[in-house]
């Protein structure tokens, strides 16, 4: 099984990336906040979980451990694939997934496409009471206090623009009108954050 990758990002699409490892490109597919940390170019390690079913081979990637752990604990659960896991990490963070567990909250859940009400609710029957949240929130629960967007989708795009090398003020003003240009509702679906994504960096790298 292939636990982990370090690599070159050799290509960034809407639902996977393409890491070089020695001249072997491996297809991995990752959440939206995840991928709009990454970009074409850039060395970095992915931590993997290979699915294996009767028509294909999978590779699942996460930049840090708890979201592989919490991908884990989810593909547990009776009826949840790893598709649908990947799609709840696309819609909440590991911290956000543990404390809508643990406070009951399937509808928080449910907003992840795919999943539905019935199966946010046998999350929280099988998973509470076995997720750590000090485990997973450790130092970083003040952090996550203070950055509740309005916008999460908006935010995770500024957000992986800042990790690129932008200026926060640059990126934020770059997503807006990348949403303004291209007519994209807010607040942004979380289909739309690689699409706003591509069309701010293209914004920034025209000379903003």
């Amino acid at each position: 099984m292939i636990g982990m990758l370090t690599g070159r990002v050799e290509s960034v699409e809407s639902d996977s990336a393409l890491i070089d490892v020695g001249g072997v490109g491996y297809e991995v597919r990752m959440s939206v906040s995840d991928l709009g940390r990454i970009h074409v170019g850039q060395e970095t390690r992915v931590y993997t979980y290979m699915n294996i079913s009767q028509d294909a081979v999978t590779l699942h990637g996460f930049l840090d451990k708890d979201a592989k752990r919490t991908f884990l604990q989810l593909i547990k659960v009776s009826g949840i694939g790893p598709k649908v896991a990947q799609s709840l990490l696309s819609t909440l963070t590991p911290i956000q997934l543990a404390h809508a567990i643990a406070d009951n909250d399937a509808t928080a859940l449910a907003k992840a496409p795919g999943l539905g009400k019935k199966g946010a609710q046998k999350i929280i029957l099988e998973l509470k009471g076995s997720i750590d949240l000090s485990q997973i929130e450790g130092a970083k629960a003040p952090e996550v206090a203070t950055h509740q967007p309005v916008d999460a989708g908006m935010e995770q795009v500024v957000e992986g623009l800042i990790s690129l090398g932008w200026r926060q003020q640059d990126a934020q003003q770059a997503v807006k009108e990348a949403i303004a240009d291209n007519d994209i509702n807010t607040p942004l679906a979380a289909e739309d954050v690689p699409r706003v994504l591509r069309f701010a960096l293209a914004l920034m790298d025209r000379g903003r």
